[in-house]
Order: C-alpha cells, then structure tokens, then sequence
C-alpha cells in the first residue's frame, strides 16, 4: 500500500510562487509514476503534471506548461511541483497521484490509471 500526503498549498497573489511537495511512503518512490491533478470547485479533476518512473520523462497541461515544473527526489520519496506565474484559474485543490512504473518512458495522465491519491492541497491565487 502506497501512502501520499501533500503539502506547501495557501493563498498568494497572482503572479506569485508555491512549491508543493508529496511524501510517499509504503513503497520505495523509484518505482512509481507520479502525477498532479487538480480539482476547482464544480469542475472535474484534471491532470496538472506527471513523471515516469525513471524520471526522465515529464508531460504537462498546456496550461501550465512554462510555469510549473514537476520533479522528484527518490532519495527523500518525494515529488515536488514548483508553480511560478500563479494565475487565479490556478486555484484548485491539487492532489498527488501514484500507480507502480511500468515502461521507463511512460507518463500518465488519466486519473483512472492511478490507484494512490493523497488528500489534497489547496492552492488559492487571488487576483
């Protein structure tokens, strides 16, 4: 069993920084494929970032693409997301994703191929 908890969410301004961190426990974090999602409210829950296994390869929403950066650090079993030029519409409640690696290369992004969820962050931006 896979656990997740996220941290580093709050409220900053529009144009601000946060960086979100995700502890995994239960497994080692080298041989999971992580991944972000965020949920605002009355939407549905939308892949932000992921990265395979190996770490080597990474996908993004092209919302965010250029302003967030997802990475890992197998040592610490953490995956971070490192979000610069927050907007308003980034404000969500941002949840970390884990399934077991299978290709080195592969990066997911549907919500339904990852069986470990933490409980979420929530990030605000105001405008």
């Amino acid at each position: 069993q896979v656990q997740l908890v996220e941290s580093g969410g709050g409220l900053v301004q529009a144009g601000g920084s946060l960086n979100l961190s995700c502890a995994t426990s239960g497994r080692a974090s080298s041989s999971l494929a992580m991944g972000w999602f965020r949920q605002a409210p009355g939407k549905e829950r939308e892949f932000v970032a992921g990265v395979s296994w190996s770490g080597s390869f990474t996908r993004y929403t092209d919302s965010v693409k250029g302003r967030f950066t997802i990475a890992r650090d197998n040592a610490k079993n953490a995956v971070y997301l490192q979000m610069n030029s927050l907007k308003p519409e980034d404000t969500a409640v941002y949840y970390c994703a884990a399934r077991a690696g299978v290709d080195y290369y592969v990066v997911h992004v549907r919500s339904n191929e990852y069986p470990y969820w933490g409980r979420g962050t929530q990030v605000t931006v105001s405008s």
